[in-house]
């Protein structure tokens, strides 16, 4: 699976004009599913999420995580993030898993930060997506777990 946290003071998701989900200080998660993840992979992601150290502790350092800070996650699925730019100049995205994997992998992270007491909201999957952020740092970190 691959994500792209963004640490933020607040971010949203808006379909349709009607603001559907928002965090205040916490993480925007971009979530992809690639065709060979499993629920443990979503699993693994999810534990990992929680863990990171992206947050200041009391001297300005990168120190706390989500889970100690009391922060909250938006969860948004992005199949862009498995874009294949290699030949040409239009990405093919034949990396990313097929939409009903891809959606229940999705929801699985969602549920699994939830159940590691991470207050998550989402997006609504395949839908048509405004999403606002104000990153905070900026701190943005890419995770891909087929990395080393």
């Amino acid at each position: 699976m691959r994500a792209l946290l963004q640490r933020v003071t607040h971010a949203s998701v808006t379909v349709e004009n009607e603001i559907i989900s928002q965090i205040g200080p916490g993480l925007l998660i971009l979530v992809c599913a690639m065709p060979q993840d499993t629920e443990a992979t979503a699993d693994a992601l999810a534990l990992k999420i929680s863990k990171l150290r992206l947050f200041k502790d009391e001297m300005g350092k990168m120190n706390l995580s989500l889970a100690q800070t009391g922060g909250s996650a938006l969860v948004v699925s992005q199949f862009t993030l498995a874009a294949d730019t290699k030949r040409g100049t239009r990405p093919g995205f034949s990396y990313a898993a097929k939409p009903d994997h891809a959606r229940a992998l999705y929801e699985h992270v969602a549920n699994a930060l939830t159940n590691l007491n991470i207050p998550t909201k989402t997006g609504i999957f395949g839908a048509d997506m405004s999403v606002t952020l104000t990153n905070d740092g900026p701190v943005t970190i890419w995770l891909d777990t087929e990395s080393p």
